[in-house]
């Protein structure tokens, strides 16, 4: 049993403990935290519930598998962190990059821009009426409302 748990107690701490439920044993091994901020699935328990006799011939199968699922899962999640944090900072040396690259273009063309006048865009805006024309809506506005005398 403890030949199996040499490895991952390389790591970490594993609270180990044994209770009694009627003829038939219960073994947990609960391994602890190895650092702050560790991912929770790293502190899985494993539960492993029989016979004395069961116990004796099959927990070391179970043990072995179940630290070499852990030691997997452990350099799983390194690799993954690693990979991420190698990404971010070529996302920050990028876009760092393009802001120097872009500010001094931006500053030329800004002053083009303002430069050069903007003609007014025609109203495209859909409608059931016929469009007027501003004089047309000027002397719509003007003139007076008719009143009818009948």
């Amino acid at each position: 049993m403890f030949l199996e748990l040499m490895p991952l107690l390389k790591q970490r701490t594993l609270l180990t403990t044994v209770a009694r439920i009627d003829e038939k044993l219960k073994v947990n091994v609960i391994p602890a935290k190895a650092k702050e901020g560790e991912d929770e699935a790293l502190t899985t328990p494993l539960s492993y519930t029989g016979s004395p006799e069961e116990l004796d011939r099959e927990l070391g199968q179970h043990l072995a598998s179940y630290v070499d699922s852990h030691l997997a899962l452990g350099s799983t999640l390194a690799e993954a962190k690693a990979e991420m944090d190698a990404a971010a900072k070529a996302a920050r040396r990028k876009a760092k990059t393009t802001q120097q690259t872009s500010k001094p273009d931006t500053a030329g063309t800004r002053k083009e821009e303002s430069a050069t006048p903007v003609a007014a865009l025609p109203d495209t805006t859909p409608s059931l009426f016929p469009a007027q024309t501003q004089t047309e809506k000027h002397a719509t506005e003007t003139s007076a409302p008719e009143r009818s005398t009948q």
